[in-house]
């Protein structure tokens, strides 16, 4: 059993298939438009070999408080970037964007991590 995609909703789709593809190179399919359920889009991202994640919206979909850390739902998104280097470079171009939750370090359960933070307020973990 694999996992094949998740799925973010969102209130803008352009905006956060622009972050991901800026920020983290997601290779963006085609606009997928509903013809059953009126006003929902969504997209497909992919990042080299992993599962895809499906980025949706409709408008129905209420905003989220981008300060709230912790909610229902899933807590965030983990990216493996290959290496130290790579996630202490990553964590600078967030800060330097504002979106750097936490800085990169090596944490408990022995993970090189850093945390930013999408437009849409989700968390996404970079790891080695």
């Amino acid at each position: 059993m694999t996992i094949t995609h998740v799925a973010l909703w969102t209130r803008d789709l352009d905006q956060i298939a622009g972050f991901w593809s800026a920020f983290f190179g997601a290779e963006v399919g085609d606009v997928y438009e509903s013809r059953r359920r009126p006003g929902f889009r969504s997209r497909f991202l992919t990042l080299g070999k992993g599962p895809a994640i499906e980025i949706m919206e409709g408008p129905w979909v209420a905003p989220g408080d981008p300060a709230e850390l912790e909610r229902a739902g899933f807590a965030h998104v983990a990216l493996s970037l290959g290496s130290e280097q790579a996630v202490d470079a990553m964590a600078v171009r967030a800060e330097a964007e504002g979106i750097l939750v936490a800085k990169a370090r090596w944490t408990g359960d022995g993970f090189y991590e850093a945390v930013l933070r999408d437009p849409d307020g989700n968390l996404i973990e970079i790891t080695v």
